[in-house]
């Protein structure tokens, strides 16, 4: 019914710009696309099809059993009875996991009214909610229980049945839908409550795109049992996926260690910018390879990077790749 721009910030498309031409030294690194499945196991990243009943954590435990592993987490916490895109990280991607908390979601709802509403009056109500608004988190919730502003992208109603209405949200990361719901009950002075919810965005990950737990044990078997890496391949994705929704920059082979070591990034060391990024953003710092290297708070703007050859350009916040994986030629000089 409802005709709105249905993007996310996370979903942006950004150009990559050159600023200088330089080649990366085949010895050092690995692609993430050429890691093994053994280390895929140990960095990687799943889009899980959360299905209804069990909480996340659970389903933390479970893939913990399933892959023996001891490090297993999830970005974004849904409730038992909701289903959908659930990103999980196993072994060192566990670490990533929190740059989803700067990611747009977007979830599918049933929401009830407790009466009959006119059709206009529904819409009209539910559009005003769209951009800023404060919300009070629920009583059975894993927060303080403070007032806190959030962003709705768009509310798409996809139909009006009754005093049923299936609806389409984007969000900022920490939205409540539930309270959402329990918040346009009052304003349309009915009440009203979430039936239904279903996760089909998060960041760059896609419900079209997630699989079952099942698929995971069947390709976790195949692999053990018959050497076929075919589907755990499919399932299991590089860390960096999870830096797929944040701007990018790349870095010399010479640079890595250093940042590896938590130095700033000096603009000396930058071979390859993101378009839009502005200073204080979060980026990522990855290689030539394509292997992120870090997370860092940029302290310059893309146009700023391109145009000086001096100076620091970014802060670095989590440091993602081990030591050593490059040589540390910045201790030589």
């Amino acid at each position: 019914m409802s005709k709105q721009n249905q993007s996310l910030p996370s979903l942006k498309n950004r150009k990559r710009l050159i600023k200088v031409n330089i080649k990366t030294n085949p010895n050092y690194g690995k692609s993430p696309d050429e890691l093994s499945v053994n280390e895929l196991i140990n960095n990687g990243i799943i889009n899980l099809d959360k299905p209804s009943g069990p909480t996340s954590h659970q389903v933390d435990s479970w893939l913990k059993n399933i892959f023996a592993i001891n490090k297993v987490g999830h970005g974004g916490t849904l409730d038992p009875n909701a289903t959908g895109v659930l990103p999980i990280g196993i072994g060192n991607a566990t670490k990533v996991l929190h740059i989803l908390l700067e990611s747009g979601k977007e979830y599918v709802g049933l929401m009830k009214l407790h009466k009959k509403i006119d059709n206009d009056k529904i819409i009209k109500v539910i559009e005003s909610f769209i951009g800023d608004i404060t919300q009070l988190p629920p009583v059975r919730s894993a927060v303080k229980r403070i007032k806190r502003k959030r962003k709705i992208y768009y509310i798409n109603i996809i139909e009006i049945r009754e005093r049923e209405i299936l609806f389409r949200v984007g969000c900022e990361a920490g939205t409540y839908i539930r309270t959402l719901c329990v918040d346009i009950g009052k304003k349309l002075g009915c009440g009203a409550h979430l039936s239904e919810l279903r996760r089909t965005i998060v960041g760059n990950l896609k419900d079209d795109d997630s699989v079952i737990l099942h698929d995971i044990i069947d390709a976790y078997v195949f692999w053990k049992e018959d050497n076929n890496e075919k589907e755990i391949r499919n399932i299991i994705y590089p860390m960096e996926k999870l830096l797929d929704h944040i701007p990018k920059i790349v870095i010399r082979d010479s640079a890595v260690d250093a940042i590896c070591h938590g130095a700033k990034l000096a603009l000396p060391g930058i071979v390859e910018v993101d378009t839009d990024i502005k200073k204080g953003d979060t980026i990522a710092i990855i290689t030539l390879k394509g292997e992120g290297v870090a997370l860092a708070k940029s302290l310059m703007s893309t146009e700023d990077i391109i145009q000086k050859d001096t100076g620091l350009s970014a802060n670095i916040k989590r440091v993602l790749m081990k030591k050593g994986t490059y040589p540390p030629i910045w201790k030589k000089s």
